[in-house]
């Protein structure tokens, strides 16, 4: 969706701004003019130590509203304004969010105007974490992202480069306009709580083994988190899910039917038994491509000092449900390439005749197998969406939005 098209459903919509103390707290006033600009009203809220940054008269003098500090100041005209500051707007953004309000928001502390305000909200929430890059790095403010990307919060992941500290690394506060830009797609998503409604997802997921002896398998690094990212959104958007899940390192999401399938033959057993009951499939399941022609039914033994083993092609189970699908299903896949990644997904999409394909550069840190984060291109016959570095959460939800436009243009 062009940036035009994002700002046509901006306006009268109401946002809440929230900025934290940190010498990126100047740049909040940018992402306030930015939504202005996009048609929004804007509240701001301030914590104390962002008052030392900049003062709470700016962004009053922007936004024509009383700035929040404290729930408790003589000069604050609603006596419980965490409530309906939180409940009257469509959007609640932290930007800047240090690590000590991550840190509340995630273990559920409220003990301030702003900790308070989240709790009480009920309208979608977007952070903009900035910090040192040993701070975010630390394993309780990771702990503390993971925790709150499953309760459903979106993100705005921090830039790396130099910060103010001499530090050189992520974790400077991304672009006001790309905090902007991630606002206005969240709020375009005014009916995103049903769109999926009578849809009935099918998933593949997680890694396959493909056995060599009974000790030995090739498989590979996949983690499941995209497919049950997928499987997460779909099911929160009013989608029934089943997932066919191969070797994962995460746990599904609860209240998804998960159908267990080691190899890529089980997978695709599974996948020809629920076929039939899905109008949508989508392959995020790195099933392994080739296979050892003979199992050994002994292990093994080390006793030369070279073996060579013959491996032969695993079904194509994405090919094949393309080929057999039925009754206007959707068929969705993965492009996981190292090189020429657009050229290859381009491709994949043509000769396996889906309707979608999400292309990503596994040999990206921030992109690759068992990353919390992915950077995707959603491609179809009509269009290509290149997406920056997101949360694999907030990936699925819009790859499931490029799935409901196809579905409204048929």
């Amino acid at each position: 969706m062009s940036s035009s098209e994002l700002q046509a459903l901006s306006p009268g919509r109401n946002v809440a701004l929230g900025v934290c103390g940190g010498i990126a707290a100047y740049k909040a006033v940018e992402v306030l003019r930015g939504l202005q600009r996009a048609g929004c009203t804007v509240r701001v809220a301030m914590t104390k130590r962002a008052c030392e940054f900049v003062q709470p008269l700016t962004f009053r003098a922007l936004s024509g509203s009383h700035v929040i500090v404290d729930d408790y100041s003589p000069d604050n005209p609603d006596p419980i304004a965490h409530i309906t500051f939180s409940q009257t707007v469509d959007l609640l953004i932290i930007a800047p969010a240090t690590a000590n309000i991550i840190a509340k928001f995630a273990n559920g502390v409220a003990d301030d105007f702003l900790s308070s305000t989240y709790l009480a909200c009920t309208a979608p929430v977007l952070i903009a974490p900035a910090m040192n890059t040993t701070m975010l790095e630390h394993p309780a403010t990771q702990r503390n992202l993971r925790q709150l990307r499953a309760d459903g919060v979106y993100f705005v992941e921090p830039d790396a480069g130099e910060m103010a500290c001499g530090t050189i690394g992520p974790g400077r506060l991304s672009e006001p306009e790309r905090i902007v830009s991630a606002a206005l797609e969240i709020l375009a998503r005014p009916a995103q709580a049903n769109d999926l409604a009578g849809e009935r997802f099918l998933i593949t997921v997680g890694a396959t083994r493909e056995e060599i002896d009974p000790v030995r398998f090739i498989s590979n690094r996949s983690s499941g988190r995209m497919g049950f990212a997928l499987a997460e959104a779909a099911l929160k958007r009013g989608a029934a899910v089943t997932v066919v899940s191969g070797v994962t390192s995460v746990d599904p999401p609860a209240g998804v039917r998960v159908v267990k399938a080691l190899s890529a033959d089980d997978m695709l057993k599974a996948v020809a038994s629920e076929a039939g009951k899905a109008s949508v499939f989508i392959g995020a399941a790195a099933i392994a491509d080739y296979r050892p022609a003979q199992r050994a039914e002994q292990k093994i033994k080390k006793s030369n000092e070279s073996i060579t083993l013959t491996f032969e092609r695993t079904p194509d189970v994405l090919s094949q449900v393309a080929a057999s699908r039925a009754n206007g299903m959707l068929v969705v896949g993965f492009a996981a390439e190292t090189e020429n990644v657009l050229v290859n997904a381009r491709e994949k999409l043509r000769s396996k005749n889906l309707d979608a394909i999400v292309a990503n550069d596994v040999s990206r840190v921030d992109s690759g197998f068992d990353s919390t984060t992915n950077v995707i291109t959603i491609i179809t016959n009509q269009e290509s969406v290149e997406l920056p570095a997101m949360s694999k959460r907030e990936a699925a939800d819009r790859i499931l939005d490029a799935i409901v436009r196809m579905r409204q243009d048929t």
